[in-house]
Formats: structure tokens, C-alpha cells, sequence
């Protein structure tokens, strides 16, 4: 009988260390479990708060060289003479470059600038065929020109922008509004098409 009861006890004692031993195992199976979680969830959270966003690497517009021409009257105001300019777009889009191009005149031989030095662009925007190009006021107010200056001075405008193909005709603009004239000898009410009598 009582080797009976000690078999029985060892059996019992064998039976809690097995059950002891298998929750140890699993508790720190979970804790291992919730470790690996607790890190993913926080390298997750850490990308959420540090996030590296493409666009915003990309953001920045792509700065290249373009060649352009940009014209000026000759120094008799017969005929409007193309100068080759290398002009940067990325941060300005290439009708804005090309006009600042022109603004900022020619130290060639036989040519002369006719746009004052101190008319300032405001904008160009081309839309269906039309570039409408804004000036300052100082394009009306410090012009000193006749009938052949003003001819000469829309000439350069127009056909600086018409050497793009996409753009058709020029509108000139004064402070944002359009304007009839700029010294009462040409007609600007309405967008003109490129001036080629003048490179003749």
C-alpha cells in the first residue's frame, strides 16, 4: 500500500514540475512575442514622426540650360537683329527667362536696346496660342521713342516669345490690364502675330 501511495506522489510531483515548466515556457514565448511587437510598433511610429516623403525630395524643380534668341533693333531701327542667349528654367519657366533675357539688354556691335531700363516684367503667361506678357508702368511712362521706336520695342517682345512654336501671338499688358497703345502710334488692343517684316 504504500509503495502504492509513494508511485502515486512521485507521479503527482512529476506531473506539476511538466506543468510548471510548460507555463514558463509560453510566458516568456509572449514576452519575446510582445518585445518583437512593442519594437515594430515603434520603429513604426518612428517612421509615422520622421516620414521621408518623396515628393518633397523631388519638390525641386529640375534646373537645365535652354538656348534661346532674343532681338534687337539695329542701330538705324530698320530691322530687328536675333542675339543666341543660353537662359536657365526650372525655377522660372522658360517665357519668363527669355523675356528677362531681353530686359537685360545687348552689348553687341550694331544693336541697341529699345525696352527702358527701367520697365520691370511682371509675369508671362501663355495659354492657347497667347502669350500675354505684363509690364511695369516705367514701359509707358520712360519711353522715349516715335512710331519707329515703338514698332522696334513690340517687335523684340513679339518676336522673342513667338520663337517658342506653341506660342502664335503676343499680348502686351501695362500693370495687368491691357492696354490700346504705348505712345500712340501702334495698335496693341488686340494680340499680334510675329513681326516678320521686321527681320528682313
Amino acid at each position: 500500500m504504500m509503495k502504492h501511495y509513494l508511485r502515486y506522489a512521485l507521479l503527482a510531483v512529476a506531473a506539476g514540475m511538466l506543468l510548471l515548466l510548460a507555463g514558463c515556457n509560453s510566458s516568456s514565448t509572449r514576452g519575446a512575442d510582445d518585445g518583437s511587437s512593442s519594437a515594430a510598433r515603434s520603429e513604426s511610429s518612428a517612421t509615422a514622426g520622421n516620414p521621408k516623403s518623396s515628393s518633397s525630395a523631388s519638390s525641386g524643380a529640375k534646373e537645365e540650360k535652354l538656348d534661346i534668341k532674343v532681338y534687337y533693333p539695329n542701330e538705324q531701327g530698320t530691322k530687328l537683329i536675333a542675339v543666341k542667349r543660353q537662359v536657365t528654367v526650372g525655377k522660372t519657366d522658360k517665357y519668363t527667362a527669355a523675356m528677362n533675357s531681353l530686359l537685360e539688354g545687348t552689348k553687341e556691335k550694331g544693336q541697341t536696346a529699345i525696352i527702358p531700363k527701367q520697365a520691370k516684367l511682371r509675369s508671362v503667361k501663355v495659354e492657347n496660342g497667347v502669350a500675354k506678357v505684363d509690364f511695369s508702368q516705367e514701359i509707358v511712362k520712360n519711353f522715349v521713342g516715335g512710331s519707329t521706336g515703338e514698332t522696334m520695342l513690340v517687335g523684340s517682345v513679339v518676336d522673342t516669345l513667338t520663337e517658342f512654336p506653341e506660342v502664335k501671338k503676343v499680348q502686351i499688358l501695362v500693370a495687368g490690364k491691357p492696354v490700346e497703345t504705348l505712345a500712340g502710334h501702334m495698335d496693341l488692343s488686340q494680340p499680334l502675330s510675329r513681326m516678320n517684316d521686321l527681320l528682313k
